[in-house]
């Protein structure tokens, strides 16, 4: 059923998908429900409003930005997989690592890997504190996030996972250009530079604010700080 409501959504904004991906899309809204009911995974259910606020808003990734063949991508704190899977089903050429530091949204993630077919690192880990690792600091051509934080905060858990000449996708909704000046510092402290803004619409006219920010420097080691300090003391 989800799947004629996804074809719709994508075909009025103009994301290109081929036929069997739709098939993995209808398996993962299944599962997606099925799941729902023993955790926590999404306020959002229904059919129709899945397709647009779930799979094409994670789509719009790929019309909006430039992602290479064989790309390392992290989502950082991916929830239910939005917006890692949903590029993953579409590209199956991407490396994918989802981090999330609920371990029960992780075997989920897998469950939903194993019967899709598709191939993803889960990273059960805090934000702040896998980036601190060797095999993940400064490693990924994007550093992919739908998080609902503030861009500084955000800034200064993503950024450093990305490598120089990479870039981080924080996925907003309208009106972010405030949020975006209070992020200047911070964007600068950690090695990054805004690269591009790109505001549209999803095809229930519902705004989204993609912002990508390209590293051109390595982030200091201290950064990023632990949660406390980050949230009381953001840069």
């Amino acid at each position: 059923m989800i799947s004629a409501f996804l074809k719709q959504a994508l075909e009025k904004s103009k994301i290109n998908i081929e036929e069997k991906s739709c098939k993995k899309f209808e398996q993962y809204y299944d599962l997606l429900i099925k799941w729902n009911e023993k955790i926590n995974l999404t306020a959002i259910t229904k059919p129709e409003d899945v397709a647009v606020k779930h799979f094409e808003d994670s789509l719009s990734v790929l019309k909006y930005v430039d992602i290479e063949a064989s790309s390392k991508i992290i989502d950082i704190g991916t929830g239910a997989g939005f917006p890692g899977i949903p590029i993953k089903i579409a590209r199956d050429d991407i490396n994918l690592t989802l981090l999330d530091s609920l371990n029960k949204r992780l075997v989920f993630l897998q469950n939903v890997c194993n019967n899709l077919n598709i191939s993803a690192q889960t990273l059960h880990s805090r934000a702040e504190e896998a980036s601190k690792k060797d095999e993940y600091r400064e490693k990924y051509d994007f550093a992919i996030s739908r998080a609902v934080a503030q861009l500084n905060l955000l800034s200064e858990l993503c950024l450093p996972y990305v490598k120089k000449g990479g870039c981080f996708v924080s996925m907003k909704g309208p009106d972010v250009w405030e949020e975006l000046k209070n992020a200047e510092n911070a964007i600068k402290v950690l090695g990054g530079k805004i690269k591009e803004v790109k505001e549209f619409n999803l095809s229930d006219n519902s705004g989204r604010t993609l912002i990508v920010i390209e590293k051109i420097k390595n982030t200091p080691e201290k950064y990023p700080r632990h949660g406390n300090k980050l949230k009381s003391s953001p840069l």
